[in-house]
């Protein structure tokens, strides 16, 4: 089965499903996956820079971890290839995915509604992880030298295009 559409996971929930089992005997979500996401922060990590350029978030959401994923590839492919170091660049991903997201699948016959009535809301399976992140609310942050901020936009506006909602670039306030 593939993914669902993140349109179904897109509004934030209203209270966060976070919990995951420690052992066996506990009463929290057992096989919760792991997020998809395999770095945070790329380049070079302890170096400083004059400029900072940020991806914000313009809606309350959530995104899911495939999403960050994607956006994280899409701007460190462009960074690596317009630099050829990654000493020339820092690229962040802030919000972490906590949300575990939840899938009840219905049944697909005719008359189903029979066998569902009383759940409407579902508990389900553990299927994906999601970050929630309120507007306003960083979610890409890519540090670098002052001369070379217009790559940086450009990197940025490319992880823009893989987000569930809208975001904007912008320079960060120093």
């Amino acid at each position: 089965m593939g993914d669902r559409p993140a349109s179904i996971y897109r509004e934030q929930p209203s209270q966060p499903y976070t919990r995951k089992a420690q052992n066996k005997r506990d009463n929290y979500v057992a096989g919760a996956p792991a997020p998809r996401v395999t770095q945070y922060e790329m380049g070079a990590r302890n170096k400083e820079f004059e400029q900072d350029v940020v991806l914000i978030s313009e809606e309350d959401c959530s995104i899911r971890s495939e999403a960050l994923e994607s956006g994280r590839v899409a701007a460190n492919s462009f960074l690596s290839k317009e630099f050829n170091m990654e000493e020339d660049y820092k690229l962040k991903i802030r919000p972490y995915p906590h949300h575990i997201l939840r899938y009840h699948p219905l049944a697909g016959i005719a008359q189903a509604d029979r066998y569902y009535e009383g759940m409407r809301k579902p508990f389900g399976r553990p299927i994906g992880r999601a970050a929630i992140v309120d507007e306003g609310d960083v979610v890409f942050k890519v540090s670098i030298d002052s001369e070379n901020v217009q790559e940086a936009r450009k990197a940025l506006e490319r992880t823009n295009h893989k987000m569930p909602v809208t975001c904007r670039v912008k320079l960060a306030d120093s």
